[in-house]
């Protein structure tokens, strides 16, 4: 069997020039690459004890829906700003070049429930440290992040440095 980096893609000078673009659609596309994406970022979740699994827009979804369902968990998308149907809490964070927001349903998390946040990458941090905020100001606690892959030269663990983090593959650069 491959190793999981082995299904990774790296695209070089995408979107920019000096960037190396990590694909993780080579990694869902194939079953054995998938089971094994998913299979890697449950065992970060062993002796965690938690009642949600969030997954964050889009490509947490993919991973963070999977989870859930393997682990017999409920599922909480966190989304853009203005795509959950309900009232919702909004968290501001930091683009490269201004700001976006995300957003919960305001009854997605009871007060008290523990979670789980999943996504497929971490780069500066941002938005994982507004969906953070936001299971907070809904009552919730954040048991453990967990991410496909990391991209250590970005910092974006420094930003969430209060939370239990995890990531199945890291890369040093950007």
């Amino acid at each position: 069997m491959k190793k999981l980096e082995e299904y990774v893609r790296s695209i070089p000078d995408f979107p920019e020039k000096g960037i190396i673009f990590r694909d993780i659609t080579t990694v869902i596309q194939d079953p054995e690459g998938f089971q094994l994406a998913i299979r890697s970022m449950m065992e970060k979740l062993e002796n965690i004890n938690f009642d949600l699994v969030i997954g964050l827009d889009a490509r947490g979804f993919i991973f963070g829906s999977a989870i859930a369902y393997a682990l017999g968990k409920g599922f909480v998308p966190c989304r853009k700003k203005g795509k959950l149907p309900c009232e919702t809490v909004c968290a501001t964070y930091e683009l490269e070049y201004g700001t976006a927001e995300i957003e919960l349903h305001k009854d997605s998390i009871a007060a008290g429930q523990k979670v789980v946040i999943i996504d497929d990458l971490i780069a500066t941090g941002g938005t994982v440290e507004a969906c953070a905020k936001l299971v907070e100001d809904l009552g919730g606690t954040v048991e453990k992040i967990v991410f496909l892959l990391e991209l250590a030269g970005l910092h974006g663990r420094d930003k969430l440095a209060k939370y239990d983090i995890d990531s199945v593959i890291t890369y040093e650069g950007k």
